[in-house]
């Protein structure tokens, strides 16, 4: 049985040391046979370093390390290359010195490399040493270059919080890729990898011929695992498992062909003898996406119905910050479908990828909202009292999220005004214990707020924000009142021949208690 390449992005390692290998080569040939200029974006951890080494190791001429693969008897391999491989993966950059430095010492190890020497090499002036380096190579081997950036875009992901520092070190990297236009007639092929897509002009200026194959359905499968993949090349170690509910787990990721899993929760599934956890999730989580939530005001339950334009999906920029496309980009969001509009062009509808991202991401903002430590204890709790149709015990559990919201969290801000707010804590809260929940549930008199299932309950919930100074229960309860006068709960009556309980929930917020403030029900 081939051992596992867990954290393994180097080709010759994986070759040479009887690795699980998917072999990526036909794709890999289609590409460096257009001898063009690429664009790649896809979430963390799907196998990017370990493409853009391959595609290294080919245009190095290491033939070996590809016997047996697609792309063997296909490649001419007597044609090497120099290869410029800019790797901005390692470590966090948190000023625009750090930048700088880390770009001297980039070109400074492919000097090495190359045995090549920038006349005028300093931190000062990366654009013109990058440039040289360029020229001094196709000279020096009498080849056409090529270069390879990894991870593009991680200097500006480590401080897109802080808008000012982000666009500094956005603009360095600006200088440095604007050389890519400048040495065209030097260059072979160019591949740059990203977690996301900052905008032409503001990154790539001038840079029009970088083709984006982020959702080009010919190489959707680029990086990631396939159902066939799993069902093969890892047969042996995935033996007994349960595929549906893996697929339910860790499939989903679209890019507008055939769905893939992301190979690090595969990997670590396998390792950890088939257990089921937040792998890809644990080693990172997006707390800047939770800031710009706070500060836009973002509803959480949209992310279960959201449709956009390509333009929302396309680019972006640190300046102007759209939250849904940043989770597009990072993986906290997939392609559901795609519809023709009626006035031109496409419509996207997202969705959750899957099972571990549904619930660490609602995890991530349930903990970000509150902060209790005893976060298990809250689930235990929640689930409990939702499960036994316990209503007091709902309440409480309610009231003491809300209790726990530090209030620091309302400091220059007027999340307390809105009632999205309380409804975004509630969907993450409930999200995070597994539940079933329809967001702004319509039916022909209107729409309810969210529906709630778990186990043999329906709690059909509306949500009421008072504004008062002190606000006094009244009777009957406002939003329980409009749920039976819209009889929003009509249409799961027939759920109870099943055996299920269907019950009226109305929930009343006041903004300056900062808490649930009334809370009745009703089992029909």
């Amino acid at each position: 049985m081939k051992k596992l390449p867990i954290g393994i992005q180097t080709f010759a390692k994986i070759r040479e040391g009887d690795f699980v290998y998917i072999d990526k080569t036909p794709l890999v040939h289609q590409m460096v046979n257009s001898a063009g200029r690429f664009f790649l974006s896809r979430p963390r951890r799907f196998g990017k370093s370990l493409l853009l080494d391959t595609f290294k190791e080919l245009f190095e001429g290491n033939q070996a390390l590809f016997k047996g693969l697609y792309i063997e008897d296909k490649w001419d391999w007597s044609t090497t290359y120099p290869v410029i491989h800019l790797n901005f993966a390692n470590g966090v950059i948190e000023s625009r010195e750090d930048l700088d430095q880390l770009i001297y010492n980039l070109l400074k190890e492919n000097q090495q490399r190359l045995n090549l020497m920038c006349d005028q090499f300093s931190l000062h002036d990366p654009a013109g040493c990058l440039a040289q380096l360029i020229q001094m190579a196709a000279a020096h081997y009498q080849q056409q270059v090529v270069v390879l950036v990894d991870e593009y875009d991680k200097p500006i992901l480590d401080n897109i919080d802080q808008p000012e520092l982000a666009a500094s070190i956005r603009d360095g990297l600006k200088n440095l890729y604007s050389v890519f236009k400048g040495q065209d007639a030097f260059i072979q092929f160019v591949f740059m990898t990203g977690v996301t897509k900052f905008s032409k002009v503001s990154l790539f200026s001038g840079m029009n011929q970088l083709k984006d194959i982020t959702l080009d359905a010919n190489y959707a499968t680029l990086c990631g695992y396939t159902q066939q993949d799993l069902e093969t090349s890892f047969a042996n170690h995935l033996e007994g498992v349960d595929w549906a509910k893996l697929k339910d787990w860790y499939n989903g990721y679209q890019f507008l062909g055939e769905p893939v899993y992301n190979p690090f929760d595969i990997l670590l599934f396998i390792s950890n003898q088939h257990t089921y956890r937040n792998y890809w999730f644990e080693t990172g989580n997006p707390s800047f996406l939770l800031k710009l939530f706070r500060q836009q005001r973002y509803f959480l339950p949209d992310l279960a119905n959201i449709e956009v334009g390509e333009e929302i999906l396309d680019s972006f920029d640190v300046e102007h910050i759209n939250p849904i496309t940043l989770l597009f980009q990072a993986g906290y969001l997939t392609i559901d479908q795609v519809e023709e509009s009626a006035w031109g062009g496409q419509i996207y509808h997202l969705r959750i990828p899957n099972k571990e991202v549904m619930l660490a991401l609602n995890n991530q903002f349930f903990a970000g909202y509150s902060q209790q430590f005893d976060q298990v204890g809250y689930q235990k709790s929640l689930y409990n009292a939702l499960t036994q149709a316990n209503f007091p015990a709902i309440q409480q559990q309610i009231e003491s999220l809300f209790a726990s919201i530090p209030w620091r969290n309302f400091t220059q801000n007027d999340l307390p005004d809105a009632e999205g707010y309380y409804a975004s804590v509630l969907f993450a809260w409930l999200s995070s214990i597994n539940a079933v929940i329809i967001p702004e549930d319509i039916n022909n008199h209107g729409q309810a707020d969210m529906t709630i299932m778990l186990g043999e309950h329906i709690y059909v919930t509306e949500i009421k924000l008072d504004k008062t100074e002190a606000y006094q229960p009244t009777q009957p309860n406002p939003a329980l009142a409009q749920i039976q006068s819209k009889a929003y709960a009509q249409q799961y009556l027939a759920q109870q021949q099943e055996g299920k309980q269907v019950h009226q929930l109305g929930l009343v917020f006041n903004k300056h208690a900062r808490n649930l403030v009334q809370m009745d029900w009703q089992t029909l």
